[in-house]
């Protein structure tokens, strides 16, 4: 795996380029060409993924494909890519891991989409890699912050997009350490990859004994009392949440009635204010201090070149929905998408895709920089904590960068961000 420095790793040589091909042609992933790759035609390009546009991961989820949309109805609007405009079939799986197999096959085996484009959720997305690697889809930008994404030699064409649950859980335990020390630290989290892992990155920096309590809880249960009044119990101070937006309000309101107040931080995914916040409604104050991390532009900062970008898409093409974080996740994803379909060339084939992939040469929306390379199929490379106060949710402190390697510390990051193209679509 790579350094946690993204921006220093921008070249990759052309025998590890071809490195990548080879390995798909030994699994059987050659033969595509411009005519007969699934999905292109000479004017357009048919991608799919997996939503829950119902379901218990619906509550904000359901706006990021969207928003997605509506960064590919943009770029449409003005020329496409090399020609095409880009299709995108959204089906939904409810959250349901049996639902996102069926609706996967469908898009690929039925609608034969020439890719897979930020199918999201741990439980849903991890039951379907074997069948996108034995049909050789490039499966790209997961919607999830597990590290299942980045087995480069398992699943060659599966590629991850956020920053993974381990990487967000050493900068929030950075943060502990520096900040709350002292203090009880305790865990609640989904019962899947997306809680262990996040656990793993805090025990990582904070040792097996510094999450003194540690509940779960599974999606198909919304009473969550037992877990909350456990960690009540444990005498928590600070509770670290893996949990999707509803069950994040879930912990925050159930605690409230248990009037248990402890100091909550919680990872990107169930951290949006405007998502959670209404999903607590009038409790919504409840969150006042709430912690996080996130590792894309803010949402709240209107100053920022991408936000003013993709809230001119988001009146434009998305029916000026409300903006939220979930907009910037969406509209980034669609942004990356097409950069890599830009670099890959107007001779478009799923093999070249994957090498503009592993090529290490995206870099869009962004507190730090993609980690793609050859060997390395994670996402973003690190993440900065933020804070509600009253109806924002500002960012605060450094950029940190690393990974999800105990070996690699927690650095503050060096570099820059990228500022988005002049008319928001990136060049060749």
């Amino acid at each position: 795996m790579s350094s946690p420095m993204p921006r220093l790793r921008r070249s990759l040589t052309a025998i590890a380029s071809l490195s990548l091909v080879g390995s798909l042609t030994a699994c059987g992933g050659g033969g595509d060409s411009a005519a007969s790759a699934p999905g292109v035609t000479a004017d357009s390009i048919l991608v799919g993924t997996h939503q829950p546009l119902t379901g218990p991961a619906a509550a904000g989820y359901s706006t990021i494909s969207p928003a997605t949309k509506a960064y590919f109805d943009y770029v449409n609007a003005n020329g496409g890519v090399h020609g095409r405009k880009i299709t995108y079939t959204v089906k939904d799986d409810g959250y349901n891991p049996a639902n996102t197999q069926k609706v996967v096959r469908e898009l690929v085996l039925k609608d034969k989409v020439f890719a897979i484009v930020n199918g999201l959720g741990t439980p849903t997305h991890t039951g379907v890699l074997d069948f996108l690697k034995t049909n050789k889809v490039p499966d790209l930008f997961v919607a999830s912050g597990s590290r299942s994404w980045n087995q480069p030699e398992k699943y060659p064409t599966t590629f991850g997009f956020q920053a993974d649950y381990t990487t967000e859980a050493k900068v929030q335990a950075t943060y502990i350490e520096e900040n709350l020390d002292g203090k009880k630290v305790c865990f609640l989290g989904q019962d899947d990859d997306f809680g262990q892992d996040t656990l793993r990155g805090l025990t990582q920096v904070l040792g097996e004994d510094g999450v003194a309590e540690r509940q779960k809880y599974v999606t198909s249960n919304t009473n969550v009392a037992p877990q909350v009044g456990k960690l009540k119990a444990a005498g928590c101070e600070v509770v670290v949440l893996a949990t999707v937006p509803g069950f994040t309000a879930l912990a925050v309101g159930t605690a409230a009635r248990l009037k248990f107040a402890p100091q909550w931080i919680s990872t990107s995914v169930g951290a949006d204010l405007a998502t959670v916040g209404a999903a607590l409604g009038d409790a919504a104050p409840l969150l006042e201090g709430f912690l996080s991390t996130n590792y894309l532009p803010s949402a709240f900062d209107s100053d920022d070149p991408w936000i003013t970008l993709f809230q001119k898409i988001n009146k434009e093409h998305n029916g000026d929905k409300p903006f939220t974080g979930n907009t910037v996740y969406g509209m980034t994803a669609g942004y990356l998408f097409v950069e890599a379909l830009q670099k890959t060339g107007k001779d478009l084939t799923r093999e070249g895709l994957l090498e503009t992939m592993a090529s290490g040469e995206l870099d869009g929306p962004g507190l730090t920089s993609p980690r793609y390379s050859e060997d390395d199929h994670a996402g973003y490379g690190g993440a900065q904590m933020a804070k509600v106060t009253g109806t924002s949710q500002d960012y605060f402190g450094p950029v940190y960068a690393t990974d999800d390697r105990e070996s690699t510390p927690v650095k503050v990051f060096d570099g820059e961000a990228t500022a988005p193209p002049s008319d928001g679509i990136p060049s060749e």
